[in-house]
């Protein structure tokens, strides 16, 4: 008897990433994505929510920010976070401006980074042998 083997190859994913340590746009950057910009100049809770579950976070938690104080918490732990996630050079008094005083800025902002940056997996080929 025979045995015969079958090898199966799974194809490996190529990640094309583009690396940059500055904001893909500046922070009043709204004609890049109009329909955006306005969602969040018009409901902003709204808006912070859906950007914050597509950076991976819980939906309501930037609505944690309607108890707080003078700075925005969540906006800014979420900027600093994605300046380090990211590579993003910048400081966290910037972060605290943004958040505070243009907080629908800065979220959309936060939103074009994240579709900007997104790294699509490539199956480039797949072979049985």
């Amino acid at each position: 008897m025979s045995s015969s083997k079958v090898v199966i190859r799974q194809p490996q994913p190529v990640m094309d990433s583009r690396v940059s340590n500055d904001w893909g746009s500046g922070i009043c950057d709204c004609c890049d994505d109009v329909p955006e910009c306005c969602f969040a100049c018009w409901c902003c809770p709204c808006f912070a929510c859906k950007t914050s579950r597509d950076y991976g976070q819980p939906l309501c938690l930037p609505l944690l920010e309607i108890c707080g104080g003078c700075i925005p918490p969540i906006n800014m732990a979420l900027r600093v976070h994605m300046r380090e996630r990211y590579g993003i050079k910048g400081t966290m008094c910037n972060d605290c401006v943004y958040s505070t005083f243009c907080p629908s800025c800065s979220w959309c902002q936060m939103s074009r980074e994240m579709k900007r940056r997104k790294i699509q997996v490539v199956l480039v080929s797949a072979k049985n042998t």
